[in-house]
């Protein structure tokens, strides 16, 4: 089994940044995907950001420029910095992660971290 634990979200304006962290626990050998998911009140879980083992990383449109997903695999932790942010970001920031090679991790999950961008 493989436990994370996400953390750095908050209250900011618009145009401002966070940083999002997850720390992986257990058998984090057998993660190769990790990735962070986004659910905003009365819609459904979307994928904002993946990146792979190799650093291979995959971002959905609405986020390209402004969000970058990294790992430190020795420290096993998974980092998403988020600036320019807007209101429409605003969401619970879920990290997942997959012991496949997958564009979208789904395999072990988060507890999930509020995001509120205030206008």
């Amino acid at each position: 089994q493989v436990q994370l634990v996400e953390s750095g979200g908050g209250l900011v304006q618009a145009g401002g940044s966070l940083r999002l962290s997850c720390v992986a626990s257990g058998r984090v050998y057998s993660i190769n995907t990790m990735g962070w998911y986004r659910q905003a009140p009365g819609k459904q879980r979307e994928l904002v950001a993946s990146i792979t083992r190799r650093d291979s990383t995959n971002y959905i449109g609405s986020v390209k420029g402004r969000f970058t997903i990294s790992r430190d695999n020795a420290k096993n932790t998974m980092f998403l910095q988020m600036n320019s942010l807007k209101p429409e970001d605003t969401a619970v920031y879920y990290c997942a992660a997959d012991t496949s090679l997958v564009m979208n991790p789904r395999d072990y999950w988060g507890q999930g971290t509020q995001v509120t961008v205030s206008s």
